[in-house]
């Protein structure tokens, strides 16, 4: 059977025509800068590309390129042959903890947690009711990047300020990334040839989250509320004292929302080294360049710190520790910066492997060496097939 896996931003929607349980990839694309001034899409079928630069004014518009192009590109005879679209969600609130069938009670429920995904559960919404009303006869199915983490105890998900707070405004962690984290999760069960095994998880893309996995399950994961908490990321802070914020507004005259903004999009990387593409900074990195050095040095830090952190909480049982996502599967200094940190835990980095170990190029595996008390791997996630299967699974039902 053939079915869609959906991502849709503020401004932007990408998708994955997949052929059904045999998770074969038939096309995929991106439609960027929607309802914006140079609006275009770029897709792929196999290995033929097609972009396009198009007046694209709303999502409704861009679905019905999409599907135009399913046809166009014979993917497809009639719109009654994609029997399902499953649509990532960014928020689930603690309403979910796996993926459900989008019906008009789900759309009420996600739309009634928005407030705690401004940015994104709006625009995720707009592509569930643009597909509904273009495939009605599809099975549409959400997809949850929450869901994942809500096997958290109260311990580890509430925050040490007012319980009034969580009860009344629903404010504790959450986490991200869910869909990935339990990719890995998935994965590694095969991989290592066990059903419940104990991971720590490094997903280290622009946004980066760590997560613990006990038994199979998250216990912990390092984004908070919402994704600018843990870690210093490619734009985004990560945990800081939230008393400068008043100090910074005093000095600067700059207001919350201003102030907000820089933290997510000015910081990190960004702060440090003034570039957050991975590529650039390793460049400079190899180059010697003083800010970038210190951002990578700072960086590696964070991500040893939250390992160290899960290392305990996992009573030192750890089956692996998985690098993922753009940065964990392609930088080489990330990864060997980072073990480097770790030698206390009886971690050996093989330094050939971690530098031939590059997703990219086609290789996954461990990049460490025989006598290393834990295995680490790079591995490759992917949302969208995790998307995908919950969606087939859900639609055969």
């Amino acid at each position: 059977m053939k079915l869609l896996s959906v991502n849709a931003g503020s401004s932007t929607l990408k998708f994955r025509l997949y052929e059904m349980p045999e998770e074969e990839v038939l096309m995929k694309g991106t439609f960027d800068r929607i309802g914006l001034e140079g609006s275009n899409y770029s897709i792929r079928v196999k290995e033929e590309k097609i972009g396009k630069d198009i007046v694209i004014n709303n999502h409704e518009e861009a679905v019905k390129l999409l599907l135009n192009e399913l046809l166009e590109q014979k993917m497809i005879k009639s719109l009654d042959e994609i029997a399902a679209v499953g649509h990532r969600i960014v928020h689930g609130g603690n309403k979910y903890s796996r993926s459900v069938v989008i019906d008009d009670r789900v759309i009420q429920e996600i739309e009634s947690i928005s407030d705690l995904a401004p940015l994104h559960n709006p625009a995720n919404l707009v592509g569930v009711k643009v597909f509904r009303n273009a495939i009605p006869t599809a099975v549409q199915v959400a997809c949850f990047d929450t869901a994942f983490h809500q096997t958290m105890k109260e311990k580890n998900y509430l925050y040490s300020v007012p319980y009034e707070w969580y009860v009344k405004y629903h404010v504790r962690k959450y986490g991200f990334h869910g869909l990935s984290h339990r990719f890995i999760t998935e994965k590694m069960k095969q991989i290592l040839n066990k059903e419940n095994p104990n991971l720590i998880i490094c997903h280290i893309g622009n946004g980066a989250s760590i997560a613990a996995i006990e038994e199979g399950k998250s216990i912990d994961t390092s984004m908070g509320f919402t994704p600018n908490a843990g870690i210093m990321m490619g734009t985004r802070s990560g945990n800081i004292d939230y008393s400068m914020l008043n100090y910074v507004s005093k000095k600067t005259g700059f207001n919350f929302d201003r102030i907000d903004s820089l933290l997510n999009k000015e910081s990190g990387l960004e702060g440090i080294a003034g570039m957050s593409d991975l590529r650039d900074l390793d460049r400079a990195f190899y180059a010697n360049e003083e800010k970038v050095i210190l951002a990578f040095d700072m960086y590696t830090d964070k991500i040893v710190e939250y390992i160290a952190k899960y290392y305990v909480k996992l009573n030192g049982k750890i089956d692996a520790i998985c690098f993922t996502a753009g940065g964990g599967e392609n930088d080489s200094i990330i990864r060997g910066e980072t073990l480097k940190k770790l030698t206390s835990l009886g971690i050996v980095l093989d330094e050939e492997k971690n530098n031939e170990t590059i997703v990219r190029k086609g290789k996954e595996g461990i990049i460490t060496k025989e006598e290393s008390k834990i295995p680490v791997y790079v591995v490759a996630t992917d949302e969208e097939l995790m998307i995908a299967r919950d969606t087939y699974t859900l639609s055969k039902n």
